[in-house]
């Protein structure tokens, strides 16, 4: 190979591969029409545990393309690679449908940070102790804002029946037409259990109040951790984190962890009046900002006009209303909204 005088090159006779940074970068993403559907049944340390239609359960990481796209439990994703579930394999989550419902909290009524606690459940299962510890009519009317929010069906689980009467706290919900079920320790849950059966559904409530309990009966294998009821009438967290469980009749349950407080930062007022239609269309006559509160708070509100038609569905909206905007000493001629 002769020498070439370097004195007489230029810019055509060097050869420079582009840097990474200089390439075109191309906008289109791999449509992975060969993607299985699956549903997210466990989230843990950036791993996903999915539950694959052909039955298998698969531990998934999110692809690269879907960046910091949330993934929780409930979600149904695409998911490529190795299905078979077997030992030490890693699939690829590439895809994450629209979901049809959506269950959100925040830390508190202040923080603006959303937390979706499960996607796509058809029903939320509230439930709550009668006694030991005793029920918080608060927490329950937090959870109705949000069921009615995300899309969920509310229903009422009332635990421990044995020890205390469901009457008081079943007036209080009366004109809300929530589906009410009630539990003891020493009997089947075989209500609850039909309930459940062919559906997504989450439980939510307060440690202490018998969920883990419920969780174990309707899905013997589940072994989730009971917990006890603290001498000041609060239970210990037992359940760490959100899990899907295939219940034996069909369908799924998710537990999620024991939770003290149910924030509605996210959730305006319009958002729970949707959920009413018998009071929707005259909300759209209210004044900008009106909180459907009624005066002093919100003079103007036109659901007042509905007053004679309605008068206890619109204390009981009222009444989430004020909860949902932290309103503890609300009240409307029925006294006081309970604690």
């Amino acid at each position: 190979m002769s020498k070439q005088d370097w004195r007489k090159l230029d810019e055509s006779d060097v050869r420079v591969r582009p840097g990474k940074g200089t390439r075109p970068r191309s906008k289109r993403r791999p449509e992975h029409a060969d993607a299985e559907t699956a549903m997210v049944i466990g989230v843990d340390r950036g791993r996903w545990t999915c539950a694959m239609e052909s039955g298998a359960v698969v531990t998934a990481m999110r692809a690269r393309e879907l960046g910091r796209t949330p993934v929780v439990v409930g979600d149904q994703v695409g998911i490529v690679g190795d299905t078979s579930g077997q030992p030490d394999t890693l699939a690829r989550i590439v895809r994450v449908e629209e979901r049809t419902s959506v269950l959100r909290r925040t830390a508190d009524d202040t923080d603006p940070f959303e937390r979706v606690v499960v996607a796509n459940a058809s029903q939320l299962i509230m439930v709550v102790a009668l006694a030991d510890p005793p029920p918080r009519t608060g927490f329950i009317d937090r959870c109705l804002v949000a069921a009615y929010a995300g899309g969920l069906e509310p229903v009422l689980c009332l635990t421990k029946s044995d020890l205390a009467s469901a009457d008081s706290l079943l007036a209080l919900y009366t004109e809300l037409d929530v589906p009410v079920i009630v539990t003891r320790f020493d009997e089947e849950p075989a209500e609850l259990r039909a309930r459940l059966a062919d559906t997504v559904s989450c439980l939510i409530g307060h440690s202490g109040v018998g969920k883990s309990t419920l969780v174990n009966r309707l899905v013997p294998d589940a072994n989730r951790a009971v917990g006890v009821v603290s001498g000041v009438g609060k239970g210990r967290h037992t359940s760490t984190q959100a899990v899907a469980l295939r219940l034996p009749e069909g369908g799924w349950v998710v537990d999620t962890p024991g939770i003290r407080s149910f924030g509605l930062a996210h959730i305006t007022p319009d958002d729970i009046v949707k959920a009413f239609p018998d009071f929707a269309e005259a909300a759209e006559e209210c004044p900008p900002g009106c909180g459907h509160l009624g005066a002093p708070e919100d003079p103007g509100c036109m659901l007042d006009e509905l007053v004679p038609d309605a008068p206890g569905r619109l204390t009981s909206l009222r009444r989430l209303l004020a909860s949902r905007a932290g309103m503890d000493d609300y009240t409307d001629g029925a006294g006081t909204l309970p604690e």
